[in-house]
């Protein structure tokens, strides 16, 4: 997965409509990522650059994207150069994966000068370079020392140069005979690889791509190409060129069958089959967006809330660990019947028994057989001790069985609240989020407060969507917000909706006293499946019923209620449609 040059100059284009615009805000929400507001005359857009190895890339956003309280240093150096700076263009090197921004500042001294933000998009030595009128560096985002690079260090004050650039092929200009003489050169690479070092701003998907429309898949070395084979190839690669030149392009995401991204290009893929999914987007920035605001979520939230990850997957298996042993203890305690028998069975034989005998044989009078049985006996006791051995067993085995019901029953419920946080967790957006999870366990005896750690800020409001008959749907975050948004903010009027027992957050129709159309009740219901453990599933039930008609039992967990009144509806979760009608 890389963000080639040529997606990149498609991204360029779109960027245009930034030019003439305004600086307006600067954050630095994480160590190698900028994002600079820029108000034009029509709106207000979000550029979001970013210089880290595996998530570089330059586009606009429209996420939601937390900044840290005290900005770092190059951020402060950004807004004090940049700020109210007006752009005035957007440059690229044919398809080098380089965008040079250029903006008409004003210094301190109230003098116009020209300022360029040079992003480099190039994996891992991607970067973020701000560069003065004189063409030195005045700060990156990424310091590279001689040390690190004797070729190109970058360092305040250094003269800014471009990485050196070789000579290859363009894919909208190219002749058969330049691209038979360039695989003649790699003839022992195999073809895919020759491609991407012979053109200028191809990424392997695309030649893995080309490679299947030439031949099927067979990926062999370039050397080894018939005739026919290259001319296949050329015939594919000219189409994708011509339709490049006049805008004819297909944005597709690739996912796994998870739902997870996993790469992009900017024309159709099909080489993978039913192996991947495939996603189209309006334009390539919405694409980026989407692919790498998931990707970089799931990374920053993995790593910022590994622990707790770690710690509920050991309370969940202790938890289901112990459980395990109660329901053996009660099915060792399904016999105790037998215990009372035995007792009552010596009792009716003591004029048989002696003190010293290991057994007794007697009629079994319970029996519809009638048959006898053999009671085993302690030969220290007398046959009464016996007996009332026998009863104290019988009554211990009843007394365990009653308690271990009650404690079976807590122990589901347990591990029923503690897969709700994990699946909160799992579907966490923000870090606000984790750490409202964290502050619910901590809350609820599972985990210690780290000492000197203050408590976690107010979390963030109910997720909001916007049905197609415009009533508003709202869904709890976290089982604290489940229980606020259920028993305190809803009407009793407004409809309540939640998974069929399977884990999931709480999801709300405001109705305002209107009774929704049936396509507003599917749309929510579809909203609650998405929300839920069972959001990869199809034909999920789906529970709703008014608010009045949802109590909570004292003593319960975090967003666990009861209800009564409702009525079940099956959908399938669809996340274009989910994500059509949220409200950022």
């Amino acid at each position: 997965m890389a963000l080639d040059g040529l997606f990149l100059g498609l991204v360029k284009q779109e960027l245009s409509i930034l030019i003439g615009g305004r600086v307006d805000k600067i954050h630095q929400p994480a160590r190698e990522e900028l994002v600079i507001g820029i108000r034009t005359r029509d709106a207000a857009y979000r550029l979001i650059i970013n210089a880290s190895a595996g998530t570089a890339r330059v586009h606009v956003t429209r996420a939601n994207i937390e900044n840290p309280k005290t900005p770092p240093m190059f951020c402060m150096l950004m807004r004090k150069r940049l700020g109210g700076a007006r752009l005035t263009d957007i440059r690229q090197d044919g398809a080098e994966r380089i965008l040079c921004f250029d903006f008409d500042a004003v210094n301190e001294m109230g003098d116009h000068e020209q300022l360029t933000l040079a992003a480099e998009i190039m994996g891992r030595r991607s970067n973020l370079i701000l560069i003065g009128c004189d063409g030195k560096v005045i700060d990156s985002i990424k310091r590279v020392t001689p040390d690190m690079s004797a070729v190109r260090p970058v360092l305040p004050g250094i003269a800014y140069t471009l990485p050196p650039r070789g000579e290859r092929l363009s894919l909208t200009e190219f002749s058969d005979e330049g691209l038979a003489a360039c695989l003649k050169v790699l003839a022992k690479k195999r073809t895919s690889n020759a491609l991407v070092q012979s053109f200028e701003g191809i990424s392997p998907v695309f030649a893995d791509e080309m490679i299947w429309r030439m031949n099927g898949g067979d990926d062999k070395p370039a050397g080894d190409l018939t005739e026919g084979e290259m001319s296949r190839l050329c015939e594919a690669l000219r189409d994708e060129g011509e339709k490049l030149r006049e805008g004819k392009t297909h944005f597709t995401m690739l996912l796994t069958p998870e739902g997870q991204p996993k790469d992009f290009c900017f024309t159709e893929i099909k080489h993978f089959g039913s192996l991947m999914q495939t996603k189209e987007c309006e334009s390539a920035c919405e694409l980026l967006d989407e692919f790498y605001s998931r990707r970089s979520r799931d990374d920053r939230l993995r790593q910022k809330a590994r622990d707790l990850f770690q710690a509920l997957g050991a309370l969940i298996e202790r938890t289901s660990r112990r459980v395990a042993n109660q329901r053996r203890e009660l099915s060792e305690c399904a016999d105790r019947e037998q215990l009372k028998i035995r007792g009552d069975l010596i009792m009716t034989n003591l004029y048989a028994i002696t003190k010293g005998q290991t057994s007794v044989k007697c009629v079994d009078y319970y029996s519809e057989d009638g048959g006898e049985i053999e009671i085993e006996l302690d030969p220290r006791l007398t046959p009464t001790q016996n007996a009332q051995r026998y009863y104290r067993e019988y009554r211990k085995a009843d007394t365990a069985e009653k308690k271990l019901a009650g404690l079976i029953e807590s122990g589901e419920q347990e591990l029923s609240y503690l897969d709700s946080v994990l699946d909160s967790l799992s579907r966490a957006e923000t870090d606000s989020d984790a750490d409202q999870l964290r502050e619910e366990l901590i809350e609820q005896g599972y985990l210690r407060r780290r000492s000197g750690k203050p408590r976690a800020d107010r979390s963030l409001p109910p997720l909001k969507f916007v049905s197609a008959d415009g009533f508003t749907i709202l869904v709890g975050r976290h089982n604290r917000q489940n229980d606020k948004l259920t028993l305190k903010d809803s009407k009793k009027h407004d409809i309540w909706l939640h998974v069929h027992n399977i884990t999931g957050s709480h999801a709300v129709i405001v109705t305002e006293g209107k009774e929704p159309p049936e396509r507003t009740i599917m749309q929510a219901a579809r909203i609650a499946a998405y929300h839920s453990k069972a959001r990869q599933s199809s034909q999920v039930p789906v529970d709703l019923t008014l608010i009045r008609n949802v109590k909570k039992p004292n003593g319960a967990k975090p967003g666990m209620v009861i209800f009564t009144d409702q009525r079940t509806v099956y959908v399938t979760p669809d996340e274009a449609e989910v994500e059509r009608m949220r409200v950022k």
